[in-house]
């Protein structure tokens, strides 16, 4: 069975994560899908991050363990990760998050039988072991769609690498998931969506707090990274900050 499985190559990103590291290690394990290796990138933990990590690596072989020689943020980290990777798949995994068991055998087989090179999901908020509410995508999004609101979870998507090759976080602290999507966006016409939930996004931890002060990235994203006149910076800015608003307040 694992030999008729694409390998899917995870990508987790490691910050002084030893409250919850565990549990995202545990929900890959978990995967009713086989053939995947697990790339955690340590960002220079001062906690228990990488004893974790090599406990479990100790004990299973498809998780691998690097270590950035100086703190560089989560885009680095996962851009070390994707370097190491050898999967034809390409999924994103924070360690704070979760995925449910069936997570990579419904979204690689959508993929293969719809032939999709760039994929995402719905997933569910999860605040001190509690379930909130779902975030539930559109069915597809596009590079202009995106611009105004980022529809794509990070801990549900997936890109083939055998159809897109590899494709890598712009160097940026913030946002560099979106600058990711677009890129990939200027390459693919669409991204496709599962409606179904397969993850938990966990909404009460360092990773996720302070999103007001994540704006100044975003328009550094539209002038720097994707290179938008100030008039389209303008536009999609406030639109992207007036749903982001909105979603704040559900």
């Amino acid at each position: 069975m694992r030999q008729e499985q694409p390998l899917v190559s995870v990508i987790m990103p490691a910050y002084n994560a030893e409250r919850h590291i565990a549990e995202s290690i545990g929900s890959v394990i978990s995967q009713t899908y086989n053939n995947w290796e697990l790339l955690i990138t340590d960002d220079r933990s001062n906690d228990a991050t990488q004893q974790i990590i090599n406990e479990y690596a100790i004990n299973d072989s498809r998780i691998k363990l690097f270590i950035n020689e100086q703190n560089g943020g989560a885009g680095v980290a996962r851009n070390n990760s994707i370097k190491q990777a050898n999967g034809r798949f390409i999924a994103f995994l924070d360690a704070d998050d979760q995925w449910l068991p069936e997570k990579l055998t419904t979204q690689i087989s959508f993929m293969l039988k719809n032939n999709y090179a760039f994929t995402f999901t719905a997933y569910q908020k999860l605040e001190s072991e509690t379930l909130k509410g779902t975030v539930t995508p559109p069915q597809f999004t596009t590079y202009n769609k995106l611009l105004g609101s980022n529809v794509i979870g990070c801990l549900t998507a997936v890109y083939d690498s055998k159809k897109l090759g590899k494709h890598y976080m712009p160097l940026i602290r913030k946002r560099q998931d979106m600058g990711l999507w677009l890129n990939i966006l200027k390459q693919t016409p669409k991204a496709y969506s599962i409606p179904d939930i397969l993850a938990l996004y966990r909404v009460d931890s360092g990773m996720t707090q302070n999103k007001f002060k994540i704006l100044k990235w975003q328009w550094h994203l539209y002038r720097e990274v994707q290179k938008l006149n100030i008039l389209k910076s303008i536009k999609y800015f406030v639109v992207y900050a007036l749903k982001g608003y909105l979603k704040y307040k559900k």
